[in-house]
């Protein structure tokens, strides 16, 4: 899981010593090496170079070639080597701070964040296994299924360019013909061309995604909200019922497979974390 919504530095005068010695203590990658793995795992993805920037970081972070604690190289030094305008450069690295990915210290540098002593798991799993598994009864309803241009915001969360085509779909899943899900997905044609000829009454898009784009990487974010009337009116809900909604976002090899935005019945769903120790 990415690191998101930590605090894991103390803003203090000794916690910010501290985390210079650890650093320096800790990593040895010269600020030259971190850039060339930098460039490496950018490519030439159709996509804005802030975005192919943030993306190229995170991969860094994940694979584990750029450490917690380890300082990243500096804006003026992203600038030269890799040929783009600082603002770019900002713009990516202000993002992935809000996002939990760095941390930036006033005078000090940005750094790698450093994840707690537990890790949440919010596993990505198959909602037609999960109902079966309780004993109950999946069926589904495709409301949808077409390819659409992407505006800004889709070809963003998908790392593609906007107006490239993508794929769409939206589903509603019951158990024993209640609904208890609306899938709105989006989906990378580059990474799943056949995505719109499958029957998604017989298989998940989960499961067909699995099989094509095996998920080496996702987020999660979670948040309640109020359901719009088209939304409540699907999922057969009383007019002050909240929902819980899960977006979601996979990647396959470095590459975003697709974003998903599933909307649960806040009386009909109940989210559950399990969390690991290290010490």
């Amino acid at each position: 899981m990415h690191p998101h919504y930590v605090d894991v530095y103390t803003s203090s005068i000794n916690g910010i010593t501290l985390l210079i010695n650890r650093t320096m203590q800790g990593t040895a990658m010269t600020e030259q090496t971190a850039v060339s793995q930098l460039v490496n795992a950018m490519g030439d993805q159709p996509a804005p170079i802030y975005q192919r920037v943030k993306q190229a970081i995170i991969s860094q972070i994940n694979e584990g070639a750029w450490k917690p604690r380890q300082r990243v190289p500096s804006e003026s030094e992203l600038v030269a080597r890799l040929g783009v305008s600082r603002m770019t450069i900002n713009r990516a690295l202000r993002e992935l701070t809000s996002e939990g990915y760095l941390v930036r210290m006033q005078g000090v540098g940005t750094f790698v964040a450093e994840m707690k002593g537990y890790t949440a798991m919010l596993e990505v799993h198959n909602i037609a296994e999960e109902i079966t598994q309780r004993g109950h009864r999946h069926s589904c309803r495709v409301l949808g299924m077409n390819e659409i241009q992407a505006d800004p915001a889709q070809a963003a969360v998908l790392g593609l360019a906007t107006g490239q085509a993508i794929f769409h779909s939206l589903i509603v899943h019951y158990e024993n013909d209640v609904p208890v899900q609306m899938e709105d997905r989006l989906v990378n044609p580059l990474v799943a061309p056949d995505y719109l000829a499958q029957d998604f009454m017989t298989l998940t898009p989960y499961t067909y995604l699995m099989q094509v784009a095996p998920l080496t990487a996702g987020e999660h974010i979670v948040e309640a909200i109020m359901p719009d009337t088209p939304q409540r009116e699907l999922l057969e809900m009383n007019a002050a019922e909240p929902c819980l909604l899960i977006r979601r976002q996979t990647w396959s090899d470095n590459r975003v497979v697709t974003y998903a935005r599933l909307l649960y019945p806040g009386t009909r769903y109940k989210l559950l974390g399990r969390f690991k120790g290290h010490g």
